[in-house]
């Protein structure tokens, strides 16, 4: 784990408890003791290190309190290899926010995009209704797995240590999905990830044109992909630009992966 993510800021004197599930966490998997320290990343986006000060295992509570050190020691964090600070220092030079698009695929598939776009560091994950989602997958996520899926992004933060604030936004249709994406102010581009050749892959040369890039969007179609319809309705926004990647056609999973590393990979 690079970071715990809490649910509310620290107290006034810089004290955190731990309970629930995270101390379940903390004590049974990670086998926490006093005088050990971690990563906070609390509810408005600050980093703290903390110092794990009393554990009590009769009430199932850990104590902590926040240091005035920024720097935690290796032989006391918990965590192994690079901090969650030197993450958020390396993010912080990127400046970019990353929107994904992702037309609904099955269950299980979603939560595994779910995981792996809170790992690269996505701000916005938006389910579409799309002509090939099936209707069990979009009965599915309006009824209860919403609870599951921010589970599956605390997790994912915690063990990645993004600094980024992923949220998983309802499912919408097409139309709601494009309409929140013109609400953006910043300058933008769109990727859609297409199974055609209709699209040279040069995202690098489509970045170029950009001066002041500060939002990108990505869309990746569910198992049988994007109709040819809901590609052109895309593409109808001048913001949005087809690309192909030459070689296999990937699973949607797959490909929601590839997508993002390929189109992270050039702006940065």
């Amino acid at each position: 784990m690079r970071q715990l993510i809490l649910q509310q800021n620290p107290d006034k004197n810089g004290g955190v408890t731990v309970i629930g599930k995270d101390y379940r966490y903390l004590r049974q998997v990670l086998r926490v003791r006093v005088g050990d320290m971690l990563s906070l990343r609390c509810p408005d986006g600050q980093l703290y290190n903390s110092t794990v000060v009393k554990i009590e295992e009769n009430t199932k509570k850990i104590f902590l309190q926040i240091c005035a050190d920024t720097n935690l020691s290796d032989e006391k964090s918990i965590t192994r290899g690079v901090q969650a600070k030197s993450i958020e220092t390396e993010n912080d030079n990127k400046g970019k926010e990353y929107w994904l698009f992702q037309f609904l695929p099955k269950p299980q598939k979603l939560e595994q995009i779910v995981r792996q776009a809170t790992e690269c560091g996505i701000r916005y994950i938006i389910p579409v209704i799309g002509e090939y989602s099936e209707k069990s997958s979009v009965a599915a996520m309006e009824n209860s797995k919403q609870e599951r899926m921010e589970r599956i992004i605390k997790e994912a933060r915690q063990q990645s240590g993004s600094p980024v604030n992923t949220q998983l936004l309802s499912c919408m249709t097409l139309e709601t999905a494009i309409e929140k994406w013109k609400e953006v102010e910043s300058e933008k581009i769109g990727f859609v990830l297409s199974e055609r050749n209709d699209g040279d892959g040069d995202i690098r040369k489509l970045i170029a044109t950009k001066q002041n890039l500060g939002t990108i969007g990505i869309v990746v179609g569910s198992e049988g992909g994007l109709s040819p319809a809901e590609v052109q309705f895309i593409l109808n926004d001048r913001d949005f630009n087809p690309i192909h990647f030459s070689g296999n056609i990937l699973r949607c999973e797959t490909a929601a992966l590839y997508g993002i590393a390929a189109v992270q990979t050039a702006v940065n």
